[in-house]
């Protein structure tokens, strides 16, 4: 019968590494049976290496080649992307507690002429108080003991990826919301025409809304440089931002005028709408001219998520009088012996009653995508 649970073992291991599977998945297949092997001869840590007995019938070993030796886990669905980094700033926190950031939104007055034996008046200077501070994120999933024992199919490992994937998803919405919020949205509007339109996506349109970063002034009505980069659009919008990129004249004027606009597009999922009406958005990199449109916040020493397992509370007893022995965390809790799993993130952003989430508005632009 050991000779059959060996056969069974190299099937496995030839079917494992004909999908591909790395070295130390192979291992853990020979860990596996090893155990089958154990716990049907009765073998222990301490007692003798007794003869396998027959425990198997043809039945049984027919149900083994079609079940356990060839079933295999089908990959779950290839989730999208939204690489929202380029146009949010990263800032880092020491701490829970709500941290102040001083904004510089103008400059100094200019000059003024001065007579003779006259005083030079005293110009003015101010900054934006910004106040934000991060969160805990986290979920948690616990598995039987048994669940573990019996796993072949790597979906323990699975599941710790899906977890570290779950954590960005979260992240990414998370941060679709800073622009698509109604009071984000609302700032934009009332600022005017060179804050936000209704028209759909296409060249003169783009071409409007960077002519509207061209003239953003600071608080003071100084012109400063704000150049439109990143065109975020619906996932329905992807082709009609392809196709303006590399058409060479703009098709919907009469004249066919060159096309000259550029801009970097960011497919956001998360972004809802019904087609036609789909809206988007403009946004500056914050890194050529230091305009800040978004800003997302992390603890120190956090700058990703992290899977964590809880230490199993059981010791393995030798003695009664003596003192325990570690038992590995897969064995869980003393009480249920579920094994337990955590993800968790600490972020957070800049959250205001009247502005949303708009770190700095002069970085934004927003069209409904209503108007033909």
């Amino acid at each position: 019968m050991r000779r059959i649970l060996g056969m069974l073992a190299d099937i496995r291991k030839d079917r494992l590494n004909a999908n591909g599977a790395p070295p130390e998945r192979l291992a853990e297949v020979d860990g596996l049976f090893r155990y089958m092997d154990g716990q049907m001869s009765g073998i222990t840590p301490t007692s003798t290496n007794e003869q396998l007995a027959e425990t198997l019938t043809s039945n049984d070993f027919q149900y083994a080649i079609m079940e356990y030796v060839q079933r295999e886990m089908i990959p779950g669905y290839q989730t999208k992307r939204f690489n929202f980094e380029p146009f949010v700033w990263p800032d880092e926190l020491t701490n829970f507690l709500p941290h102040t950031r001083y904004q510089v939104r103008m400059g100094l007055e200019d000059l003024e002429y001065v007579g003779v034996k006259g005083t030079a008046r005293p110009t003015s200077f101010y900054e934006t108080k910004r106040q934000y501070q991060p969160y805990r994120w986290s979920k948690q999933i616990d598995f039987a003991y048994e669940t573990i024992v019996n796993d072949d199919l790597g979906i323990l490992e699975d599941t710790v990826r899906q977890m570290g994937e779950s954590a960005r998803r979260t992240l990414e919405k998370y941060v679709s919301r800073f622009y698509t919020n109604a009071t984000s949205i609302a700032r934009l509007v009332a600022l005017g025409a060179l804050y936000s339109q209704n028209g759909r996506l296409t060249t003169a349109r783009i071409s409007e809304a960077r002519m509207a970063f061209n003239q953003r002034t600071d608080d003071r009505g100084e012109p400063i440089y704000a150049r439109a980069v990143y065109l975020v659009v619906h996932s329905g919008l992807v082709d009609t931002a392809l196709q303006i990129q590399r058409s060479m004249q703009v098709a919907e004027l009469a004249t066919n005028a060159a096309n000259i606009v550029t801009f970097t597009t960011i497919e956001d999922p998360y972004i809802t709408g019904t087609a036609p009406n789909l809206p988007w958005y403009m946004f500056v990199d914050y890194r050529e001219n230091n305009i800040r449109p978004f800003v997302l916040a992390r603890l120190a020493g956090w700058p990703a998520p992290r899977v964590m397992r809880k230490k199993s509370d059981v010791e393995l007893v030798t003695s009664l009088a003596g003192p325990g022995g570690v038992m590995s965390p897969i064995y869980g809790d003393f009480a249920t012996g579920n094994v337990e799993l955590k993800v968790e993130d600490v972020f957070g952003t800049y959250i205001d009653g009247t502005e949303g989430n708009l770190f700095d508005v002069r970085g934004a632009y927003y069209s409904t995508g209503t108007a033909p």
